[in-house]
């Protein structure tokens, strides 16, 4: 069988963030597995424009075409004054048939709340978009001390096993809509 094809979204573009030394421990673990392969988009590296112009630019096409690519998505999260950051709703906006009938779960960071009012949020995003949200996650709390200087969380126990359970729902799903969508087109 052809490996889960996964894209890893860096929600955050904010200078300083520790988003991208999230998306670094997880897509170490995640790396691990031998039934998914990861592609990750961080979004510092796309120039996606501030206002949706009334055609996509190349930088959009260029998203969109990762997003269409993939069979499955890891969003990665911080949580912004109990939200997820505009750059990424802007992100999710330039595409749109790219993500239907595909799974997709959350790495989240926040503080005290683990980042969780971002996914809750983003949960009723995806779910406009015909995407299946896995109910398990990945969740950090910043003020905990499960983190290094760098922004690079400890390996404990809880958060491995969290990977862990994240994948094999994301798996399981990915595979069943991927059959899904090869039996029959999705319904619009």
């Amino acid at each position: 069988m052809n490996k889960m094809r996964v894209a890893v979204i860096i929600g955050s573009t904010r200078e300083g963030r520790v988003g991208d030394a999230v998306g670094k421990w997880f897509t170490g673990r995640a790396d691990a597995r031998d039934d998914i392969v990861l592609d990750v988009l961080d979004l510092v590296d796309f120039a996606l424009p501030a206002a949706l112009p009334e055609q996509a630019t190349p930088e959009m096409k260029r998203f969109a075409a990762r997003v269409d690519d993939a069979e499955a998505f890891v969003v990665v999260t911080p949580e912004y004054n109990r939200s997820f950051p505009a750059s990424l709703k802007q992100a999710i906006d330039c595409a749109y048939d790219e993500w239907r009938a595909k799974p997709v779960g959350f790495v989240s960071y926040g503080y005290r709340s683990q980042g969780l009012h971002a996914v809750e949020q983003l949960r009723s995003i995806f779910t406009e978009l015909h995407t299946v949200t896995m109910r398990d996650t990945v969740a950090f709390n910043l003020l905990d001390g499960t983190f290094a200087r760098d922004g690079t969380p400890f390996d404990t126990d809880g958060q491995g096993q969290s990977v862990t359970t994240l994948l094999d729902e994301l798996t399981w799903w990915g595979l069943a809509l991927r059959e899904a969508r090869t039996a029959r087109p999705y319904v619009c």
